[in-house]
């Protein structure tokens, strides 16, 4: 009985601490970004975002806004295999979403939306 004791102890221990340490951390705005994934989107993100003239051509042209530019630069996934994370000085990124695709060139202080590409459905 005695072993049983400590265990429900330890427990109840340690649903206390996670309920206190879930708490904490959703209070606070943080964020783990450890894939290559988030990591490269999330750099994209806290840049100043600028827009090339093609890309606003065509975001104006499918009636696409900047609220949903954000949306896949939060939730899209990075194609490595069309990009250039090592070109000089600005990386390449092509990121990917359901509909629509962006070829995003990020410097030291800015991300540049090249262009917006539009996936049609097959």
């Amino acid at each position: 009985m005695h072993l049983l004791k400590r265990v429900g102890y330890y427990l109840i221990g340690v649903s206390l601490g996670s309920l206190a340490v879930a708490y904490f951390w959703k209070n606070k705005n943080v964020s783990f970004d450890y894939g290559m994934d988030a990591r490269t989107l999330k750099t994209i993100r806290i840049r100043q975002r600028v827009f090339s003239e093609e890309a606003k051509l065509t975001m104006s042209q499918h009636k696409i806004d900047t609220a949903q530019i954000s949306m896949i630069l939060k939730k899209g996934d990075v194609n490595f295999g069309k990009s250039k994370p090592r070109q000089k000085p600005c990386a390449e990124y092509y990121v990917t979403s359901k509909n629509v695709d962006l070829y995003v060139i990020r410097c030291d202080s800015t991300s540049t939306i090249d262009k917006v590409i539009i996936n049609t459905i097959k």
